[in-house]
């Protein structure tokens, strides 16, 4: 009897110290919901190229005009909004089921440490912007993501940095075959964020 109590405590105070260190809510529903945006996304993309006599997997080099270009933008950004909003749904609701908090000493750390890659990509992605070299942007925002990816695991699930390496790998592949960053992009966004956020359902649920 003494033995089970006693196993019991240390299971307690493990949970207790994985909550304290580890931002442990994220929700795999909201990976999912964000793969499902940007693949939705990328298919508004290929129809606006169709729409500017863009043929995209003609494999051709493209000129893009500066109102297309301001379009994509103002696409990504809107699926950045909803991707981050659907996360904090999906997780704030997560995280009132299991009775934690949402916004603590850990997630102040985990946010820190993820935006600090993030947030130099972002810049990096603007200055290839400004120089109009967009070829590269594609591959640079998965590599910087997968980056962010992989050091965020320190503060919550473990998993996590999977994906991230996922990420950075093809980045890194899409480097060697630039032209074709849609389907890149897609894949990185899209395909691996639905499979990962189902995973993670599955697995934490």
């Amino acid at each position: 009897m003494e033995s089970k109590n006693y196993q019991e405590d240390l299971s307690h105070i493990r949970s207790m110290m994985e909550r304290s260190s580890r931002f442990i809510s994220l929700s795999g529903l909201s990976g999912v919901f964000a793969g499902l945006a940007a693949i939705l996304g990328a298919i508004y993309v290929y129809f606006a190229f169709q729409r500017e006599g863009i043929d995209y997997f003609a494999g051709q080099r493209n000129v893009f005009k500066a109102g297309l270009v301001n379009e994509l933008i103002i696409t990504g950004t809107v699926i950045l909004a909803v991707a981050l909003l659907s996360g904090y749904v999906f997780t704030a609701n997560k995280s009132r089921r299991k009775g934690l908090k949402i916004w603590d000493a850990t997630t102040k750390r985990l946010l820190i440490t993820f935006a600090v890659p993030l947030v130099s990509g972002g810049v990096f992605c603007l200055g290839l912007l400004y120089h109009h070299l967009f070829v590269f942007i594609a591959p640079a925002t998965l590599i910087f993501y997968g980056l962010a990816l992989v050091s965020a695991e320190r503060y919550t699930l473990t998993d996590v940095k999977y994906l991230g390496y996922c990420q950075i790998v093809l980045g890194l592949f899409s480097l060697f075959f630039l032209g074709w960053g849609l389907v890149t992009w897609t894949i990185g966004f899209g395909v691996l964020h639905v499979v990962y956020g189902l995973i993670m359902h599955k697995k934490y649920k």
